[in-house]
């Protein structure tokens, strides 16, 4: 998991050139009028999907994982806390839905982490990452984000 702010996102770029493309997506869109949807950047391979919605309690919430695509999540208005940890820590409470690429998981652990994630900062999941993202920070806000999917996995 990275977190950082979507200004510094050229240091990512040596992830390789899917995640160059996807930064440079973010930066030269503007995307705090971009209607929520799905939008391609390079086919299936790399992709946007742009939503709104409302903050929700830590209880309300589900850890998930993909083993296609790696996340790219990044707060475009409001601010929300993102639960995150390694997948090792965490069991399936669902089967692996491959044609969405989730499995829903459930920690094997007590405690969760969560990072707050404010407008303008981004998180990278990778498929070794289990996260819970929507979750409100004191008090349910709202928040539009992108989740750009880049295909690294089989």
């Amino acid at each position: 998991m990275i977190i950082d702010k979507i200004d510094n996102a050229r240091f990512y770029y040596c992830l390789g050139e899917s995640f160059k493309k996807a930064f440079e997506y973010l930066q030269n869109t503007d995307m705090k009028n971009l209607p929520c949807g799905k939008y391609e950047i390079d086919g299936d391979n790399i992709f946007v999907s742009v939503q709104d919605y409302h903050t929700k309690p830590e209880k309300e919430g589900k850890f998930e994982a993909h083993k296609k695509y790696t996340d790219i999540q990044f707060v475009i208005l409001g601010e929300e806390q993102m639960g995150f940890g390694n997948i090792e820590n965490y069991k399936p409470s669902t089967f692996y839905d491959e044609k969405n690429d989730i499995v829903f998981l459930e920690n094997k652990e007590e405690k969760n982490f969560f990072a707050h994630v404010k407008e303008g900062y981004f998180v990278i999941f990778m498929p070794q990452d289990a996260h819970m993202p929507c979750i409100e920070n004191n008090n349910p806000a709202y928040v539009k984000k992108a989740v750009v999917k880049i295909k690294t996995g089989s």
